[in-house]
Parts: C-alpha cells; structure tokens; sequence
C-alpha cells in the first residue's frame, strides 16, 4: 500500500508520474535525454548502469525494469537478460568491456556516496577509452538514479514480482522511450 493515495493498478514510478503530472514531464525529459540522449554509450549500456544502481538501492520495480529495458536494447534473447543478471551479481566477472566494468564501478561509488569517486576509478576509466562527457553521464545517470529509485520506494508504490510485467514494460519503453508516453495505459 502506498503512503499517499495514488492510481490503483499502476506500479512503481507510472502510478507516481500520473499523480502529478507536473513533475513527470521534467522527470521523463531528464530520463529521455540521459538513456535515450545523444551520446557514445549505447542505450543499452546506460540502461544497464540504471539497473545496477536500481539493484545496488533495492529498487525492485526501478531494477526489474531498466534490466528489462537494457536486455531488450542488447537484443532482448535470454542470453542478454542472463548477462544483464550477471553484472548486477558481479561487474568485475561480466563478459563485458573494461571500459563498462570501469563505468560501473564509478556508478556503483555514485550509489553509495559521490565522494567516494577517486581519481583513480576516473584514471582507470580515461585508461580504458573514457572521454569526459562519458564520465561525465555515467555519473549523473547513477545520480539520477538514485533519485528515482528513492521516489519509488519513498512513497511506497506497488512493484510487481511477475518478471513478464517487467519484460513487457522493458520492450514497450526500449520502443517508445520515456517522453510523450501515456503511462496510466496497462502494459500487455
């Protein structure tokens, strides 16, 4: 049960964003422009570093829907699920690049604490490839994150366990993105 009254049936971050409108459209401006954006990471890449720090906050509903959403942007197999599974479990023993592992590790320090970022995680990551505005964005999407996933839990909101609700959002949003969207319609 939620702490305030909101849209019966709508889970997590949908049911807050009908509730006020007002701030759903900035909020769903900012998650546009930061995962979907303009940038060298891949969609799926950034949605993959939402999801870890989701899963690293014990946001279900956040966590279960950005995996979703990087899995289907990876290809949307079980394999690319599994691998999304895997980092959230362990960066460090992924099949992923060392550039990725470097991100997310930066991401992960953001979770917990910006001021833990060193300059070595930020060396380790320019040694890998990292430009600065890469640096840059994985910093403000786990940021953003937080944030959104502090939202969702706040207040409560309803966050289902069925992982087919979440694979189903997860390819709806990898479509359609997170601007212009109706979110009191039901996912299928």
């Amino acid at each position: 049960m939620s702490h305030i009254p909101l849209p019966d049936g709508l889970p997590g971050i949908r049911g807050l964003l009908t509730y006020s409108p007002t701030t759903a459209k900035p909020m769903g401006d900012l998650a546009e422009v930061l995962l979907r954006g303009p940038s060298t990471l891949t969609k799926g890449e950034r949605e993959m570093i939402a999801a870890l720090v989701s899963y690293r906050n014990t946001c279900h509903f956040c966590q279960s829907v950005h995996s979703a959403i990087a899995a289907e942007h990876f290809g949307g197999t079980d394999a690319d699920y599994a691998l999304v599974d895997l980092v959230k479990q362990d960066v460090e023993s992924a099949p992923i690049s060392a550039k990725m592992k470097a991100f997310l590790a930066i991401a992960a320090k953001v979770q917990q604490d910006g001021k833990l970022v060193t300059s070595a995680d930020i060396e380790r990551a320019r040694g890998e490839g990292a430009t600065d505005r890469e640096i840059h964005d994985v910093v403000l999407i786990a940021a953003a994150f937080c944030m959104f996933n502090r939202y969702v839990d706040g207040l409560g909101t309803w966050q289902p366990d069925n992982p087919a609700f979440y694979r189903e959002a997860g390819k709806r949003t990898a479509e359609l993105g997170y601007v212009n969207r109706d979110y009191t319609a039901p996912v299928r």
